[in-house]
């Protein structure tokens, strides 16, 4: 996140002396990723960050692998996920590589009785369902429909939802979560052409500063295991922070489509990128304004990745028969495009109303058990005419 950002207050110069008004010193912390090598913050503790007073437990909780090598189109219904009170238990992981975990979530209640980290992968949390407040010890940040959240691996976090009707698609990726480089000038601006700009990200707020100590349980998860510790002061107790690294919020709302001529590939609508995978934002656009154009999507092969696709609203022109929640896989190896009929029904039409959420990866992906729960177990035969 190439955005320099602050919240609450700090000395002047790095690594030295910083006391209260009471004279106790403050505790310093770097938050940062990639080593030393890339973005990072610097915040000031009213304790110190690492007093753990006891591990209470430990749980495996890697995803259970159905299909280990799949070459088969699928279709998920998201929808029949069945909604869970705790946070972590709803989310269900369908799709999984050595790079990422690709799941869904129905969440009915807040995540307030304990504290969340991942110290392996960065979160992308998409919100379908629901509005709340993301909580970390670096601010707050509101969220609503259509919001992307992401979460810096190793953030501690909580989650508050004003309603028990929430559908999340949640990403977790092992390499840093980036806006994509041919957007940004040398220096990490967004430039011109970008289909968005600093000024539509979600920035932490309302930093929550807690001076309290106790037993307080932060859930860890790391290589696949859940961690529960208990720290002896509050995770909240940030009294100021500055610098690159921390969570925000980006509405899919605000992503302003590319479009041109004929039909644009889907890179114009990439919105994320890592080293591994790519995350675009399909939105409502016009079509293309050739006399001639096809604004359906051509077929195309899909050699280098597997596409993953996650209709969120509208009219999905390229698809029959498809819903809200729906998860369409086309992994690597077989082409794809659109549904018989769609070319010819997409031929004069004017513009779309689409929303949905499409993730690339570069290595295929494995489908686990709970993916296969809500396979409808036809989808890979829907081209046949």
């Amino acid at each position: 996140m190439p955005i320099y950002h602050k919240l609450g207050k700090f000395p002047q110069k790095r690594h030295t002396v910083f006391q209260s008004e009471s004279g106790n010193y403050y505790y310093e912390q770097l938050f940062g990723t990639e080593g030393f090598n890339s973005h990072s913050s610097l915040l000031y503790h009213v304790h110190r960050p690492t007093q753990v007073k006891e591990i209470l437990s430990s749980k495996d909780v890697a995803p259970k692998i159905a299909v280990d090598k799949n070459i088969k189109s699928l279709l998920l219904e998201g929808f029949k996920v069945t909604p869970e009170d705790d946070f972590l238990d709803s989310r269900k992981a369908l799709l999984v590589n050595k790079d990422c975990c690709i799941g869904l979530a129905a969440p009915r209640k807040s995540l307030n009785s304990y504290f969340y980290k991942n110290a392996d992968a960065d979160e992308m949390i998409f919100i379908h369902k629901g509005s709340g407040t993301l909580r970390t010890f670096m601010g707050n940040i509101p969220f609503e429909y259509g919001d992307y959240l992401v979460i810096p691996r190793g953030m501690i976090y909580q989650i508050d939802f004003n309603s028990e009707n929430n559908r999340l698609l949640y990403m977790e990726s092992f390499a840093p979560i980036y806006t994509p480089r041919r957007y940004k000038s040398s220096s990490g601006q967004l430039l011109e052409h970008s289909p968005f700009c600093e000024r539509d990200f979600k920035l932490p707020q309302d930093l929550e500063t807690h001076d309290s100590t106790g037993d307080f349980i932060i859930k860890i998860k790391k290589e696949n295991v859940l961690h529960e510790f208990v720290y002896a002061t509050h995770p909240f107790d940030v009294v100021g922070w500055d610098g690159y690294n921390f969570p925000y919020g980006f509405s899919i709302h605000n992503f302003e489509p590319i479009t041109g001529r004929v039909h644009q590939p889907p890179p114009v609508h990439q919105t994320f990128e890592t080293s591994a995978l790519v995350v675009c934002s399909f939105v409502p656009r016009l079509y293309d304004y050739h006399p001639q154009s096809i604004p359906a999507p051509y077929n195309h092969s899909n050699i280098d990745s597997d596409e993953v696709l996650y209709y969120v609203d509208g009219d999905f022109m390229s698809r029959n028969n498809i819903e809200q929640g729906h998860i369409t896989l086309h992994p690597k190896g077989i082409p794809h495009g659109p549904a018989p009929g769609a070319m010819e029904r997409s031929i004069g039409q004017k513009e779309t109303q689409e929303l949905a959420v499409m993730i690339d990866t570069f290595r295929p992906l494995m489908v686990t058990e709970e993916a296969m729960k809500i396979d409808d177990g036809k989808y890979y035969k829907s081209w046949v005419e």
